[in-house]
């Protein structure tokens, strides 16, 4: 009932701008050859001549199943500890030692968790919005609410023959809002003096033609790195220079979507329930439509124009410094793909064949449609809006080739079109415009909190027609009414994150509630709340162990040759004094830690360390120099961009704590952590030094790691509790330093985050959005953009694959980790008579596991960290096992 509602609905507003030629008309004749030259009134089918069908060797999917090694190591995420060094034996180690008993009364802030607060449901198991007016989201607000995101929309009226730039645009909306804005300045102003500029990065910028800063680590790199050959993913659809390549030697924009009977997956994994595959890939290199012109060839060249956080413009010139070309806006969700032809050929290719072409008529006036049918099976849609207005002329040369005329200045836009006419009604609808850059905008109320997506738009009759934009499974969860209310039955595939799902309109506004805010240092449950305070008899046990660990050398494990590993190790020692100071109660026994952890964190402030950060000026960001001594994978690819938001989100969380321990400390070194939040987390587009959230893709709701190296599959991430550990990190420094703006958009992101993560990577049973024959790994391993693949890069083991989501263990872990994701994925894999049981797991990942159990057995992981006879190789060297005992009674596991 509420599908049909919505269907009624949607069409009935389209019908009252619906053209009388709106749709196809009859064939008036049909060609089995190049046709002959026809009046503009006359509509006709074409087909390929018939000593064409075979010229060209169909294209052949292929599939990049090797995991790409190129900037990451395969060290583990954690450094390897000598004990024996560090304390002195372990026969130390394991002796019991003498401690005061705490005092009765506890040292904290009173908890300001609700008992009756319960977790919101962000599930994976919902990728479309079909029925949603029967079953609305609990994240959603009254339609009244949604006037705080209402924008302005930015048209273009009409179309020339220049191409869209989004320059008046910013990336962030400015809006009036009852709430914290999630989106004031972090600060504008140059880096720290101790960091010093350097010009030589080891990649140069070539083909990004902008003097802003420019995005790292976003979808659209492939246009600008290295062969400039590699895809960018829209989501449904994925772009790629042909520049030659492929059967058809094309000099074009290839555009390409995939089905899942093209799938490819790995081998079953017989030692896990279901027997998943080990990974499933989507072939490269499919070009099911081309947009190009006859006039491009070897002297072509491809420029990327205007890189921003939601979009970049791909430009074709004929040849350096031709004012021919071709731009494409490239611009995430788009429902089109558009290229803004200036004085050129038309050509448009397929590599899959044209079964047929079809003159469909003008389904508004200046715009002219075709529908084109593939060899594939599949239809898709065509419009060219001239500038001139005049109905151009395309000819089917051969069963690979359209031609349009010569000359021509305009649009064409292309779409696959699954739905029939019902899909080509809502296309048809649209024609004519195009996203040219996104906006994102948020405000934080309480526990509830709301962001958008806007565009701007360009095309003919831009300010009267309303945007197609696909939404990802977890955008339609979380839409407001309004949006809700514009969502479609229309949907294609994704490569990698279930069914996109059409929407009209120009913006979108989701809303998230139960936001984290209560959320500090201490264990945290979703029931319960912040836990500040642990019971006498955790409190004892926790201070019989804090003397073993506080007496390590924090100079020893912080002064490293990785950015990484330090930033851990600082972390966990700022973990562990809070815990004994604040938890159990024994400020006193920290202080001479605490100085010792000051000093080794100035050691990186004042830049000191054995590879220090440089800012970089061809890119604009903070680097480790590591990788200019000619080895980009050194410290897991730091200096080309990788896992910013993992080294640095380590250094943020530390001095969050430091900061609040001794808030005298945060004047000198206030500034220096900023700038790490800049650099990854930036909160606005106008920062002369820094990319807005280079890091957190807004988009698809979750960080990319990857940075600037050439990839067949697109971006990647591997550790999604590193990406949430980044989150909270921001989200504490900033309500340390007192900025509620910082600390409202670390709020906002985590609750995305427990979103998306459950929707794409931690995959419990009735996961829908990633193939039936893959959930059953329970965790995606590295999640590319066109692959996911149920591995890590530094090997194949179980508790690797599973423990790397798992890692860091902090407060932050029980909201983004559901406690029936990790019951189900403890029984499957971790159990006694699953394939990889815990308690025969050796080394620092076994802490992990028992640790992670604390989420839905705390009481089992207590026993297993407070057992006489614990090992300390248990305990990897970014974690400590006061901390975990602290955890796993925080949540109820003490006796």
């Amino acid at each position: 009932m509420a599908t049909s509602r919505k269907i009624s609905s949607l069409l009935t507003w389209l019908l009252v701008t619906e053209a009388i030629n709106c749709l196809p008309q009859p064939v008036s004749n049909f060609v089995t050859g190049v046709a002959t030259s026809e009046s503009d009134s006359s509509l006709r089918t074409q087909y390929p001549p018939s000593n064409q069908r075979i010229a060209v060797q169909t294209a052949t999917p292929t599939y990049r199943v090797a995991l790409d090694l190129s900037g990451h190591s395969s060290q583990l995420p954690f450094p390897t500890l000598d004990l024996s060094d560090l304390l002195g034996g372990l026969d130390g180690l394991l002796s019991p030692q003498t401690t005061v008993s705490p005092t009765a009364s506890y040292h904290g802030v009173t908890s300001g968790g609700d008992s009756s607060k319960t977790d919101d449901d962000p599930s994976g198991s919902d990728n479309s919005s079909s029925d949603s007016d029967d079953s609305p989201s609990e994240s959603e607000g009254s339609p009244s609410e949604a006037t705080a995101f209402e924008t302005a929309t930015h048209a273009t009226d009409t179309l020339t023959t220049d191409p869209p730039t989004a320059d008046t645009q910013s990336t962030i909306t400015s809006i009036t809002t009852m709430g914290e804005n999630i989106f004031e300045p972090i600060g504008t102003g140059a880096v720290p003096a101790s960091i010093k500029t350097r010009n030589d990065h080891p990649i140069q910028n070539q083909h990004a033609n902008s003097t802003a800063p420019i995005e790292t680590n976003k979808f659209y790199a492939g246009l600008f790195l290295g062969s400039q050959t590699n895809a960018s993913f829209t989501q449904p659809y994925s772009l790629a220079w042909s520049k030659g390549g492929g059967t058809l030697k094309s000099w074009g924009m290839a555009v390409s979507h995939v089905e899942d009977n093209l799938l490819a997956y790995g081998p079953q994994n017989s030692k896990l329930p279901g027997s998943p595959v080990s990974y499933y890939i989507n072939p490269i290199g499919l070009q099911h439509v081309i947009l190009s012109a006859t006039e491009l060839n070897e002297s072509t060249v491809l420029v990327t124009e205007e890189p921003k956080a939601f979009s970049a413009q791909a430009v074709l010139k004929r040849s350096a410094g031709s004012s021919q070309s071709i731009t494409f806006p490239i611009v995430q969700g788009m429902g089109y793909i558009t290229g803004v032809y200036r004085n050129l050929q038309p050509q448009v290719q397929s590599g899959t064949f044209f079964r047929k072409i079809v003159d469909a008529g003008s389904p508004k006036p200046g715009i002219f449609k075709y529908q084109m049918y593939l060899e594939d099976g599949t239809t898709w849609v065509l419009y060219a809006t001239p500038d001139d207005g005049t109905k151009p002329q395309f000819n089917l040369t051969t069963n690979t080739s359209l031609n349009g005329p010569a000359g021509y200045s305009g649009t064409i836009q292309v779409a696959k079109n699954s739905a029939g006419q019902l899909g080509e009604k809502f296309f048809d609808n649209s024609a004519g415009v195009y996203p040219v850059a996104g906006t994102v905008s948020g405000e934080v109320s309480g526990t509830s909190g709301a962001y958008s997506l806007s565009w701007t738009k360009a095309g003919k009759d831009a300010d009267q027609t309303p945007l197609i934009m696909f939404a990802l499974p977890h955008h339609i969860q979380s839409f407001d009414n309004d949006t809700r209310g514009r969502a479609t039955d229309v949907q294609l595939r994704t490569t990698t994150k279930g069914n996109a799902t059409v929407v009209i309109g120009d913006h979108w506004i989701m809303r998230e509630s139960n936001l984290p805010t209560d959320m500090g240092f201490s264990p945290w449950s979703p029931l319960t709340g912040n836990i500040a305070a642990l019971s006498a008899s955790a409190q004892r046990t926790i201070l019989q162990v804090a003397p073993l660990e506080l007496q390590q050398s924090i100079e020893n494990q912080t002064n490293l040759n990785s950015m990484y590993y330090s930033g851990k190790a600082l972390s966990k020692f700022a973990t562990l004094i809070w815990t004994v100071s604040e938890l159990a109660n024994s400020p006193n026994s920290t202080h001479a830690a605490l100085q010792e952890l000051k000093r080794c964190f100035a050691r990186f402030v004042q830049n000191q360390q054995q590879f220090p950060l440089a800012y970089d000026s061809v890119w604009k960001g903070i680097v480790s120099t590591a990788g200019y001594k000619g080895d980009l994978n050194a410290d897991f690819g730091n200096t080309a961009y990788n896992d910013h938001h993992f080294h640095y989100g380590y250094f943020i969380q530390a001095a969050a704590i430091i900061g609040t321990l001794d808030p005298s400390w945060l004047a000198d070194n206030k500034e220096w952590v900023n700038t790490l939040v800049r650099d990854a987390d930036n909160s606005i587009e106008h920062d002369a030094f820094f990319p807005f959230s280079r890091s957190f893709d807004w988009f698809n709701g979750h960080s990319w790691a990857k940075g600037l190296f050439e990839s067949f599959d697109g971006k990647d991430q591997e550790s999604t509790s590193e990406d949430a550990m980044f989150a909270y990190a921001v989200k504490m420094w900033g309500k340390t330093i007192g900025d509620a703006s910082m600390e409202a958009r670390g709020n906002l992101m985590l609750a995305i985050l427990r979103r998306s993560l459950k929707s794409y990577f931690l995959m419990q049973s009735n996961n829908t959005n990633q193939p039936a024959n893959f959930i059953a790994n329970k965790v995606t391993g590295i999640l590319f953009e066109n692959k996911v693949d149920h591995t890590t890069y530094f090997g194949n083991n179980l508790e690797f694959v599973q423990g790397i989501h798992m890692l860091p263990l902090l407060p932050n872990s029980g909201y983004t980790r559901d406690p029936t994701f990790v019951a189900e994925e403890w029984q499957a894999i971790f159990a006694e008579n699953a394939s990889t049981p815990a308690s025969k797991v050796e080394g620092g990942w076994k802490g992990v596991l028992f640790a992670n159990l604390a989420l839905s057995n705390p009481r089992a992981s207590w026993d297993f960290f407070a057992q006489s006879n614990f090992d300390y190789n248990w305990i990897d060297g970014g974690a400590s096992r006061v901390w975990y005992l602290a955890y796993a009674a925080g949540l109820g596991g003490s006796p």
